[in-house]
């Protein structure tokens, strides 16, 4: 991690100098007060502030380590491949034996993920989103939901009966919602209590 050394007259002026040269924000940085300094007696013996100003480690490499310890834990050797845009950290966890963090219907990627914005968000300011997929399981599972929600709708135009889809995650609501949004002959909305909201797709 990048890190600079200054001296100043004050610990204050030596970190602005510091925070100036990296290009950095104070909350982006850890601050290790080397010699406070001393104004000496009457201007004589008067010794300057010296500071070290380290930038924390970014919202990737935070991700890298905790998914990496978490792995570990599990018994698990994963590789992580991860890409930043749009304060979005997006994730692909490569390896063996990905069901495991994957689990019934993706509930143990999802806390996985709940976890990981947890610890990104506590060490880094602003705050970034993390997604985590691995073996690309959302896409082939918005793909299984959506050709789901086209199905169910066909069914609820013909029946004119509401259908009540299992319990499902609040991203995966939201991919329900989203495909039939523009559907003219069927509504959606969500009933329940977290962590078993369940959507209803209903004629109009």
């Amino acid at each position: 991690m990048k890190s600079i050394e200054k001296t100043a007259r004050t610990i204050e002026e030596a970190v602005a100098e510091a925070l100036t040269d990296l290009e950095a924000i104070e909350e982006n940085v850890d601050i290790t007060v080397l010699d406070s300094g001393s104004k000496g007696l009457l201007g004589f013996g008067s010794k300057p502030a010296r500071v070290l100003v380290k930038i924390k480690a970014g919202p990737e490499d935070i991700v890298k380590d905790f998914l990496s310890e978490v792995s570990s834990a599990m018994g698990l050797s994963i590789q992580t491949e991860t890409s930043l845009k749009d304060k979005h950290v997006y994730v692909n966890m490569i390896g063996e034996n990905m069901g495991v963090l994957i689990g019934k219907r993706g509930q143990t990627l999802d806390s996985l993920q709940y976890l990981t914005n947890l610890v990104v968000n506590r060490c880094v300011v602003p705050e970034f989103s993390v997604v985590l997929d691995t073996e690309n399981y959302r896409k082939r599972r918005r793909e299984t939901l959506e050709a789901l929600a086209i199905s169910l709708a066909k069914k609820v135009k013909s029946s004119k009966k509401d259908v009540v889809l299992e319990p499902m995650s609040r991203y995966e609501r939201h991919i329900i919602h989203s495909t039939l949004q523009h559907d003219r002959y069927v509504k959606t909305h969500s009933v329940g209590n977290e962590p078993y909201r369940n959507v209803v797709i209903a004629p109009q």
